[in-house]
């Protein structure tokens, strides 16, 4: 059986598996007061860690793709078009492209990213 797997883009076909370090990209982010690195990006799909820790604010824009949010570490509310949504640890919350949206009330809070890329 052939396995077939996508490319690139740049004529190079991606790794069957790659292990991601999240826990290594937390504490490095954890340890700069926050910020946000992908950690994987391919045809449609991206994958980004997103720390952040008070009492800097959340100054992020809505995106031009739905995303997923997963909180790795701590908790705080989303507010998603002003209706405030209470996230901790273990919790997911679906977030459509173009919608305002920002996290607050938070001491340290550690968020796994999908991005649909179109």
């Amino acid at each position: 059986m052939t396995e077939s797997r996508p490319d690139t883009g740049a004529g190079r076909a991606l790794p069957p598996a790659r292990p991601f370090d999240i826990e290594g990209v937390k504490a490095r982010l954890q340890g700069a007061n926050g910020g946000y690195e992908i950690v994987h990006a391919s045809p449609g799909l991206e994958l980004g860690l997103y720390v952040l820790v008070a009492p800097e604010p959340d100054r992020q824009q809505p995106h031009e793709d739905d995303e997923i949010y997963i909180v790795l570490e701590g908790s705080g509310v989303l507010e998603v078009e002003g209706e405030p949504q209470e996230l901790r640890e273990g919790h997911a919350v679906f977030v459509p492209a173009g919608a305002d949206h920002r996290f607050t009330a938070y001491e340290q809070l550690s968020l796994l990213v999908i991005f649909e890329r179109r």
